[in-house]
């Protein structure tokens, strides 16, 4: 943490040297079109690649495992995805480097040892999965309400 205001400090200074070496090499126009073109580009990417994302952190989860790998992965990709949005090629570089599986697999493997997923929906190791039917089906002698009738509900064609 005693890094973080220095970091807060250095970053615009470094972009902001940054926008002015680009554009003293390519010019005024082309570095605003660039800066825009590497925020669309982090837009697509954030969507195509959170999206996957999300599948394999669902698939994972209906198969019984712990996610903690891709809930990892997806954060480092939104953090990719905002980091290009941010204008600036210094963060754009880092968050082009953050979409790449390979390197997010790199700090996966590095982070694994040092946190911890803790799976409490795991019943008995059972997994996510529910066991047997979905519905239960009560008779009515089966189920009584005690508490009184259901409080009414306002409804969308009320006119009062």
């Amino acid at each position: 943490m005693p890094l973080l205001p220095l970091v807060l400090i250095a970053l615009p200074l470094l972009e902001i040297a940054g926008f002015a070496l680009v554009g003293s090499l390519v010019g005024v126009l082309p570095t605003v079109a660039l800066v825009v073109a590497t925020t669309a580009l982090g837009a697509v990417l954030l969507r195509i690649q959170g999206l996957g994302a999300l599948t394999r952190i669902r698939a994972t989860m209906e198969a019984g495992g712990a996610p903690g790998r891709d809930v990892v992965h997806g954060v480092m990709i939104a953090l990719a995805g905002v980091l290009l949005v941010i204008p600036g090629f210094l963060t754009d570089a880092l968050g082009l480097v953050l979409f790449l599986p390979p390197v997010r697999e790199l700090v996966w493997r590095f982070l694994k040892s040092r946190i911890v997923v803790v799976d409490t929906a795991r019943g008995e190791g059972r997994g996510f999965r529910r066991e047997g039917p979905r519905t239960i089906d009560l008779d009515a002698d089966d189920f009584a309400r005690k508490d009184g009738p259901p409080p009414s509900r306002p409804t969308i064609d009320d006119d009062r």
